[in-house]
């Protein structure tokens, strides 16, 4: 019995689609609807995801703040080595730490001395800001140098509570008056959403509290950043870190409200992403299939005189399969691209970061053509039990 090889196969599939263009077009155009509508309602939902995201992991959800139990007696304080030890932990990224120098900050030397504007200062780490996702408004935060100098960086209330808009350019900046010390303000911070508590602190080096104004060199916050996935297993282990002799004197704060929220929302847009890529894909399925079903109706005279010429039933349904592959094939190239511009326009106009699910697109083509297998299945078999006779007639 005579075989066709491959590249045969492929030309005879596609007689169909070369004689009939125009509805071959239109056949494709409908698994191309879907297959674009599949990348649009997933692309576009996950780049709103990322930006939802983005949005979230900024509200700190792989933060954790430790601070001393509040209201014991004598008063709980926190080893010195205590922001060292935590930043050993693995999947710790990074680890911080202020302390309350239980000093008054004045804007000059003869305001009451017990007026404090209602300000704290506090002793902080060079990377502290990094630590709690802050930014500096004008000037600069301490580093290497100005921990150990008289320099001191506002928060963004304490700066308004001080009378202080902003910082000359190019020039000393204003001093205030800590303790019985003059400091340089060297720099203005945005608001911190993480820690509110910045905003109304006046921050100054480590070393330079040590030895200006008498700080003891306990902390009184430790903030840290850790791997999100690992954010319980840190919380877990953090106390017995900080204080391994009694690890029951450290409250760690929970994670964030908002790693939740994002759990949440990943989870529900990806129930949505199959619900809505399987309901374009059963579209264009159909959509192929009564096309299928049309060409068989009005090819009854090709397949009868193929059959009459020696074709077998075999050949029959690979012709017919082969076509609908095709023609689904050409839908899911042409959806693909089409969803990638719809994508990319939409994600442009709203700012997002734009994401184009790769494996969305892969299992796009290849369900375009497994659905062109299934689709056309049952008119080619409908083709191929045709006898030669009945079709001439």
């Amino acid at each position: 019995m005579s075989r066709l090889g491959p590249r045969d196969l492929l030309d005879v599939g596609l007689v169909g689609i070369r004689t009939r263009k125009l509805r071959a077009a239109l056949s494709a155009l409908g698994i191309s609807i879907g297959i674009a509508t599949m990348l649009v309602v997933t692309g576009i939902p996950a780049s709103s995801q990322a930006d939802l995201l983005r949005t979230l992991s900024a509200l700190g959800t792989n933060t954790l703040q430790a601070i001393p139990v509040p209201d014991r007696n004598p008063p709980v304080t926190l080893p010195e080595d205590a922001p060292a030890m935590v930043a050993r932990i693995g999947p710790v990224l990074t680890a911080s730490a202020v302390a309350n120098t239980h000093s008054v900050i004045r804007r000059n030397d003869r305001t009451d001395p017990a007026d404090g504007l209602g300000l704290t200062v506090l002793a902080g780490k060079a990377n502290l800001l990094t630590t709690v996702n802050g930014r500096v408004r004008t000037g600069r935060f301490l580093d290497a140098t100005s921990e150990t100098l008289p320099m001191v960086v506002l928060g963004s209330v304490a700066a308004a509570r001080l009378g202080l808009a902003g910082l000359p350019v190019g020039g000393a900046g204003p001093q205030v008056r800590i303790g019985d010390q003059w400091f340089t303000v060297i720099g203005i911070l945005d608001s911190v959403p993480l820690s509110p508590d910045l905003d109304r602190a006046a921050l100054i080096g480590w070393d330079a509290a040590r030895r200006l104004v008498r700080f003891d060199g306990h902390p009184t916050v430790i903030y840290l950043q850790a791997r999100e996935d690992q954010i319980e297993a840190v919380s877990a282990v953090l106390p017995a870190t900080i204080d391994p002799q009694k690890p029951s004197n450290v409250q760690v704060t929970r994670p964030s409200d908002a790693l939740a929220a994002k759990r949440a929302t990943q989870t529900s847009f990806s129930a949505l992403f199959l619900a809505l890529a399987a309901m374009a894909l059963l579209v264009g399925g159909i959509g192929v299939a009564n096309t299928m079903v049309i060409a068989v109706l009005e090819r009854r005279s090709e397949i009868g005189l193929r059959r009459a010429l020696g074709a077998h039933r075999g050949q029959i349904r690979a012709q017919f399969i082969t076509e609908s592959v095709a023609l689904s094939a050409m839908g899911g190239i042409a959806g693909t691209l089409l969803g990638v511009a719809a994508t990319t326009a939409y994600a442009w106009w709203r700012a997002w970061p734009l994401v184009i699910p790769v494996d969305a697109a892969l299992a796009g083509l290849a369900g375009a053509l497994l659905t062109g297998a299934v689709a056309g299945a049952y008119p080619a078999m409908r083709a191929a039990r045709l006898m030669p006779t009945e079709a001439l007639s």
